[in-house]
């Protein structure tokens, strides 16, 4: 079988695991929902303290913790004796790839499901959405390939929650700070090009983090 095909395969796999189980999903979709309502109805009584970087950083540290319930679960719930029979059947490299593929591809629709509802509630001071969308996008992506590897550490350990936060905070915090800084020009309506050189470190990032993951993952499967 070859290399692409086993990626499809078992990205569809991932697919249809979240759709037979869907308390992973429902729990993701609660917290967001649950965390928007909270920050409206604080806002709500307290509305002399709402500023576009309340606003905006907010919304990312909602889309930070939803990253680590959602990706954090990618193979802690995966039952020994599947990913025994995984081992000898695709290669890790294959396996990194498809569930960094989905993990990405979720991270976008909770990002914008996210940003949907914040806004509908929260009103839209965004002036470059274009710019921001592409944060959104961004960070679906770097957060997909840096908290898979650690996902598959942490499943290692006996208590996988807190070892997935104690090492992911401090790997996602220099990119996310990144990510603030330039969603605040979005929101500003700053010229792209003031944001330019933060944008390509970003996208760096995404690049590095995934290549480190490829590479890295092989050794990681067989401990």
């Amino acid at each position: 079988m070859s290399f692409w095909k086993q990626i499809s395969l078992l990205f569809v796999r991932e697919f249809k695991t979240d759709w037979r189980n869907k308390n992973a999903l429902s729990a993701v979709l609660l917290y967001l929902a649950a965390s928007i309502f909270v920050v409206y109805m604080g806002f709500d009584m307290n509305k002399g303290f709402f500023n576009k970087v309340v606003w905006n950083t907010l919304y990312w540290i909602i889309l930070v913790f939803a990253a680590f319930n959602a990706i954090g679960k990618s193979f802690v719930q995966e039952a020994e004796s599947k990913m025994l029979f995984l081992y000898f059947l695709v290669k890790p490299e294959a396996l990194i790839v498809a569930k960094i593929l989905y993990n990405a591809m979720f991270m976008i629709v909770i990002g914008l499901l996210g940003l949907t509802l914040y806004v509908l509630v929260m009103g839209l001071p965004i002036q470059d959405m274009t710019l921001y969308l592409c944060l959104v996008f961004l960070s679906a992506l770097g957060f997909a390939s840096t908290l898979t590897l650690i996902s598959s550490i942490a499943a290692q350990a006996q208590n996988s929650s807190t070892l997935m936060a104690v090492i992911g905070f401090p790997l996602i915090l220099p990119f996310l700070l990144l990510v603030l800084k330039v969603s605040k020009n979005a929101l500003d309506g700053i010229a792209r090009s003031q944001s330019w050189n933060e944008i390509q470190t970003i996208s760096a990032i995404v690049v590095l983090s995934s290549a480190v993951s490829f590479m890295l993952f092989r050794f990681i499967w067989r401990g």
